[in-house]
């Protein structure tokens, strides 16, 4: 196992309540978490298991009922929206089921997005997007549009997006759920490779056989971590 680096998540007695009509559902209930930079990890958990609502606060989607999350050592509780923007964009690299691309958009366009919101000059964004492109092997489909390729392409887009902003993580939610077995095969080998070069990632699945790509398994039951251990 790789050493691992500086500390990005650590997430101490986080809890999570949503309130439906006159029922109260407890979706988290006093989760701790630490993942450091370098770290291969998959969230796996039944539906109701409260994975989902962590990967939400993890990505800066949500924010905890109560306890407290510091994002590469800062308290989240104690940003502003804008600064939350701010690490949703450059800080965190998204990867979804739906691949959630523009479909009248170019594969090179669909993965400097990032970069055009965060301020990158033009020049930068587009050698940036292209070698995030190239990473994932689709030099040759920079032109494409998302009805012109593959479901496996798709995904290698939208993995390029997230890299583009060479975040400290990359968050992964079900990122096989659409795709064949083979291409899924596929998509985990190029998370692999990415890993091996130092990108962290956060894989969120259901799947065992997707999360024994990772380095370690976080396993949920009722809001609650189970197990947390080597893969």
């Amino acid at each position: 196992m790789r050493p691992h680096g500086a500390l990005v998540i650590h997430i101490e007695g986080v809890t999570k309540l949503y309130h439906m009509g006159s029922e109260t559902v407890h979706a988290l209930r006093g989760v701790a978490l630490k993942i450091h930079r370098n770290e291969f990890l998959a969230i796996m958990g039944p539906s109701g298991s409260g994975k989902s609502t962590l990967m939400n606060m993890i990505g800066c989607l949500d924010t905890p009922t109560a306890g407290h999350y510091e994002f590469n050592g800062v308290s989240v509780a104690e940003m502003s929206d804008d600064e939350l923007a701010g690490i949703r964009n450059r800080e965190i690299g998204f990867v979804f089921q739906t691949f959630n691309l523009l479909p009248r958009s170019t594969s090179l366009h669909n993965v400097e997005l990032p970069l055009i919101y965060a301020g990158v000059p033009r020049h930068e964004r587009l050698d940036r997007a292209r070698g995030a492109l190239e990473a994932v092997g689709l030099g040759e489909r920079m032109g494409h549009k998302p009805n012109e390729l593959s479901g496996g392409q798709r995904q290698r887009v939208a993995i390029a997006r997230a890299l583009v902003t060479r975040p400290s993580i990359i968050l992964a939610d079900e990122p096989t759920g659409n795709l064949d077995s083979k291409t899924g095969v596929e998509i985990m080998n190029l998370f692999e490779d990415l890993y091996a070069q130092g990108n962290t990632i956060v894989l969120v699945t259901h799947e065992e056989d997707i999360a024994r790509h990772a380095r370690r398994i976080v396993r949920l039951r009722d809001g609650l971590i189970e197990s947390d251990g080597s893969a």
